[in-house]
């Protein structure tokens, strides 16, 4: 179990990492009057913190330590397209991870870390990551003035 109690660690530094970049971006949103891309980037953070909350359950649950201090390094982003793509590529980096974490649980038959994972997994894909994908393709058919002016 000692290694999926490393993996999991690892995974809960994509989390956490995600939570300050959310959490950053979003305020940047807010301070720049696009009020509807704070309310998502602020939800995506909560999402984040829902799953990093998952994690820690569940390596306590396996008598490990959550490793509360490790981060991956932010991004420099500095516009409203640089700051989505640096989003997508953060999901796309934590979902690659979540794979490799799935089949370490199913190698260790540890089925209930893996299905955790894949619930965590869903939500990076299929909510977080494509909706992003959403937004950066909004912004190349309609251009970046008119994409800022819908999110304000």
């Amino acid at each position: 179990m000692s290694e999926v109690i490393k993996a999991l660690n690892g995974l809960l530094s994509w989390e956490l990492t995600s939570i300050d970049q959310y959490t950053s971006h979003s305020e940047q949103y807010a301070d720049w009057g696009f009020q509807k891309l704070y309310e998502r980037i602020n939800h995506e953070a909560e999402d984040e913190r829902g799953h990093a909350k998952l994690l820690i359950e569940r390596i306590l649950f396996l008598g490990g330590r959550p490793d509360l201090e490790s981060r991956h390094a932010l991004p420099d982003a500095d516009t409203v397209p640089e700051m989505l793509a640096a989003d997508l590529q953060l999901e796309r980096e934590n979902a690659a991870a979540l794979r490799k974490a799935i089949q370490l649980c199913e190698q260790q038959r540890d089925f209930v870390s893996r299905n955790v994972l894949v619930g965590i997994l869903q939500d990076t894909e299929e909510d977080h990551a494509y909706w992003l994908e959403q937004q950066l393709g909004l912004i190349h058919r309609l251009s970046l003035e008119r994409y800022l002016q819908a999110m304000m």
